[in-house]
């Protein structure tokens, strides 16, 4: 079974500030997972390890059973490019380009796809995926915000990842369309994906199947 595994992770800062502290998680495929907790819990930093976006002070982590420390910078940033997909309460769209265009960003730098007309096929299907067929030609100026996120997940499935992690999905978005971006998610695990979402927002526990709480660094499960 593919999994996102730490054991016994913290993150220190400039050796006084524990923001992780022995924290000890998996994420395995096809689950939604929530880890809940207020700013400054650690939340965050929690995620961009499991994401390889940081380094931990100590402990493991492996993805799918290789673990991460092993690994070269060409492997990691492998790893991430085809393992793991992003996406972030900013949404990070890029506002010159089109909803199809933004999906096919991720495709330039992944040598699985052969040609242009291979990543817009992709992108137009993911663009399907989300719901957002009737939106493929808009620039993110035309969209509203829960249409930019549900961009922006289509684009974090752009290299078919095992594993999509959230940060704040639903900060910038009104009750309406926090539902909608948690359905989504949700639905992404149906089709095998492994979900994590960090966040605050109370109503991601309808959609997850475990529930875990940060606080001070330290990670229970509800």
């Amino acid at each position: 079974m593919k999994s996102i595994e730490l054991k016994n992770v913290s993150k220190i800062y400039n050796n006084k500030v524990t923001a992780v502290d022995n924290v000890s998680f998996t994420l395995s495929e096809g689950e939604f997972v929530a880890v809940m907790g207020q700013s400054g819990s650690g939340k965050s930093t929690l995620l961009q390890m499991a994401g390889l976006l940081d380094n931990c002070t100590s402990g493991q982590i492996l993805i799918n059973g290789k673990d991460v420390s092993s690994l070269g910078k060409n492997e990691l940033a492998d790893t991430r490019m085809n393992s793991l997909g992003f996406v972030f309460q900013a949404f990070h769209l890029n506002p010159h380009l089109k909803v199809f265009e933004n999906i096919m960003v991720p495709m330039l730098i992944n040598d699985h796809f052969k040609n242009r007309a291979e990543m817009k096929e992709t992108a137009e299907l993911l663009v399907q995926k989300v719901g957002l067929t009737h939106r493929i030609d808009h620039y993110p100026r035309e969209l509203s915000g829960g249409e930019q996120q549900r961009t922006a997940i289509a684009r974090a499935l752009a290299n078919n990842p095992d594993f999509i992690l959230a940060d704040e999905p639903t900060g910038n978005l009104d009750s309406k369309n926090e539902r909608m971006i948690f359905e989504e998610l949700k639905k992404l695990t149906e089709l095998g994906k492994g979900v994590l979402v960090v966040s605050h927002n109370d109503a991601v526990t309808d959609f997850a199947d475990r529930i875990c709480v940060m606080k001070d660094g330290i990670l229970e499960e509800n």
